[in-house]
């Protein structure tokens, strides 16, 4: 029980620190992390074949000990050949040298399967007694020796290879070459004390320093570039107000607030631009762009304390809230008068048209919308109506 619980112990730390990485679905592009999840699949194998080991160990039970013993080695071999397959893809090398490490590797793996095999006919890396005693055998400590040796070549690699980089790519290699001299130093451990769990211990510090130095950056680095990514897709790109695709994510926001009876006061303006068809078909595109773009301005300069967003050709949406809400109609007056004088000097035309939220009957931010929609339109209906008595 006692060797359990340090094997154990690993277990849950190595869940908590890397489950997330475990049980996600990495994509084709995802190569080098999924050989990394793979790695640490192989440690978590490790792991459970190892609390196995303590408990069986003392239940005396020498059929299922023997077993696991067997399954111990080789998840040990696995885990190794798993470590430096993950390594090679991670530095992007095809030299000779990641080649001649790979198969050294692969070759480890292989003959300690086919020593395993040897080992159940005729004992050469361990046996049991009667009693459930264990004895550890020259073609383990002959592995575990191979197994320094190319940890320390690992380390080696990596760690010459991180001269030539700089800032936190250096960091990432020094730290790759850091957690094989690790892993080396607890086998030596493991080696000289049979009985005691320093090569899980090793592989819980060795996958530890990774997850701090290398995963923890690779994950900052990719928030920063999804979040560049997500900035651009947030931003229209003509009128540099909120996107679509701002408004689609800001409607489940207010909907989930509306269920939850967590907000009181807001209100939503519908805008929508007039002749912008017609701007486009007598005066071109480019006088239609800088007409939306005029349009939206408009918008901006009078509901300045609200979020904007184009949410169609030429739609677009206000969330009023604070200064905003409390101005809301003085503003939408102001806003109105504004497009009046804009159809006699010929700036821009926009209806809106605004609603606001009554806590006792609406349970959707859609509803609240259609209202406002519907005003609008009222109002784009009363702007053509004045054109066409203008014209008469």
């Amino acid at each position: 029980m006692y060797y359990a619980s340090f094997g154990l112990l690993a277990a849950v730390i190595h869940l908590i620190i890397n489950g997330e990485i475990l049980f996600r679905n990495y994509g084709k592009d995802d190569f080098v992390w999924r050989r990394y999840r793979s790695f640490l699949g192989g440690v978590m194998i490790f792991y459970v074949a190892d609390i196995l080991w303590g408990f069986l160990f003392d239940l005396k039970n020498v059929p299922l000990l023997y077993t696991d013993t067997t399954v111990f080695f080789l998840a040990m071999g696995l885990s190794l050949f798993l470590w430096m397959r993950f390594i090679v893809s991670y530095v992007n090398r095809k030299s000779i040298t990641s080649k001649i490490l790979v198969y050294s590797v692969w070759a480890l793996f292989l003959m300690e399967t086919v020593t395993l095999i040897i080992n159940l006919f005729r004992p050469i890396m361990f046996s049991f007694d009667e009693t459930g005693e264990y004895f550890p055998l020259s073609a383990r400590y002959i592995f575990l020796g191979l197994q320094i040796i190319l940890f320390l070549l690992i380390s080696g690699y990596t760690l010459v290879l991180s001269v030539s980089k700089k800032g936190r790519e250096a960091i990432h290699y020094r730290a790759i070459g850091y957690s094989g001299i690790t892993m080396a130093l607890f086998i030596i451990l493991q080696s000289k004390y049979p009985f005691a769990p320093f090569y899980s211990i090793g592989c819980l510090l060795a996958v530890c320093i990774i997850h701090s130095h290398v995963e923890v950056d690779q994950r900052i680095a990719i928030s920063h570039e999804l979040g560049s990514v997500k900035q651009m897709a947030y931003k229209d790109p003509l009128t540099s107000v909120k996107s679509v695709n701002a408004y689609t994510e800001v409607r489940e926001v207010f909907d989930k607030l509306i269920q939850n009876k967590e907000i009181s006061d807001f209100g939503i303006a519908v805008f929508d631009v007039n002749d912008l068809k017609k701007v486009n078909d007598t005066k071109g595109h480019d006088e239609g762009d800088k007409y939306l773009k005029d349009s939206c301005m408009l918008i901006c300069k009078i509901f300045k304390h609200s979020p904007v967003f184009r949410i169609g050709g030429d739609e677009f949406v206000a969330i009023l809230e604070g200064e905003d809400y409390n101005n809301r109609d003085a503003l939408l007056q102001v806003f109105n008068s504004a497009v009046d004088e804009n159809k006699k000097s010929g700036g821009p035309v926009v209806a809106g048209g605004l609603a606001t939220y009554q806590s006792d009957t609406d349970h959707s931010f859609e509803e609240i919308f259609q209202r406002a929609d519907a005003r609008m339109y009222e109002r784009k209906n009363k702007l053509k109506e004045s054109s066409a008595g203008t014209k008469q």
